[in-house]
């Protein structure tokens, strides 16, 4: 016999749900009592339970219109009451409507080139990069490893949503986003606080590195190329052409760039067609044509790959893809 329990405000008529809905939907409840708007996703996964949009029916709640699941999120218990009274339900916050802008640290993929940084690192170094400590915050850990950092939005704001503008394995959520709240489980886990104090504001540097234009990408100019051995007139093509390459290559698109060019010239390294010195120093000049983080990190990757022999590091990276 499943068993159930009475919920409901004091004084309203009570609604029976299972148990292992009653979890839930205690955790829905606190996070509608910290003012944040929750909505149902579907049991065990991170969709939003109902309708889409496509299949909308335009009767009872949506006669007006479809009601998105940022339109139908709400703190009224009651309301969440008698949502959790039809399944066991994961839980859904509407970042917009709660005034919260959460930074998302992904985990890597399994596809990831070994050693690329997760989230976590990448938002470390861009911490580091701002001068500023990794904020003390309210934080979630996800159900793959991942962390959501939880902020207030600067008064009069409106940050939407988004991928990899912070940088990689970071997006972020707000204005026509949610996030899977805390209690709920999914095939790959389940979603624990990891700091319960209050979302705190969020840092100038974030508004300033999500509210900033993104700059036009620059035709920069390839270093010229010096070799210290005589290469083949092939050799020497493939060095200024791969040198080329990485000086231009757009923001998102240097990682895989350089990746590339180090897999093509350390295979003339190996070779005996080009030094590793030659093609290190070629390389280092084409990447101190960028700006920000990548550079530095990319530099010093090909720096530490250089005695591999003949094989330059693969696992340089930018945060601004």
């Amino acid at each position: 016999m499943t068993q159930t329990a009475p919920v409901g405000r004091e004084g309203s008529d009570p609604l029976s749900i299972d148990l292992p809905g009653l979890s839930l939907l205690a955790h829905a409840v606190s996070a509608a009592e910290r003012g944040w708007h929750v909505f149902p996703l579907r049991p065990s996964d991170k969709r939003p339970a109902g309708h889409s949009d496509a299949r909308c029916p335009g009767t009872g709640r949506c006669a007006d219109g479809h009601k998105t699941p940022e339109q139908r999120a709400t703190t009224d218990a009651d309301l969440l009451a008698a949502a959790w009274t039809h399944a066991p339900y994961n839980i859904g916050i509407a970042t917009g409507p709660s005034g919260l802008l959460v930074v998302d640290l992904d985990t890597l993929k399994p596809t990831d080139e070994e050693g690329t940084p997760d989230g976590v690192t990448t938002f470390e170094a861009l911490c580091e990069r701002a001068g500023q400590a990794v904020p003390l915050t309210h934080r979630v850990r996800t159900a793959r490893g991942g962390m959501h950092l939880y902020f207030t939005q600067p008064s009069g704001a409106r940050l939407g949503n988004t991928a990899g503008r912070l940088g990689r394995r970071i997006d972020t959520r707000g204005w026509g986003g949610y996030v899977v709240a805390p209690g709920s489980h999914t095939p790959d886990g389940s979603y624990e606080v990891l700091d319960s104090r209050p979302p705190a504001p969020l840092p100038a540097w974030i508004l300033d590195a999500l509210t900033a234009r993104p700059k036009p990408v620059q035709s920069a100019t390839a270093p010229p190329v010096a070799l210290t051995v005589r290469a083949s007139r092939y050799a020497a093509a493939a060095l200024r052409g791969e040198v080329d390459n990485v000086a231009r290559a757009a923001d998102g698109t240097r990682n895989a760039t350089l990746l590339s060019a180090a897999r093509a010239l350390g295979r003339l390294v190996a070779s005996g067609d080009l030094t590793r010195q030659d093609v290190q120093e070629a390389l280092s000049r084409a990447v101190a044509l960028w700006t920000g983080l990548g550079r530095a990190v990319s530099a010093s990757r090909i720096h530490a790959g250089s005695g591999a022999g003949g094989r330059l590091s693969r696992t340089s990276y930018e945060p601004s893809g």
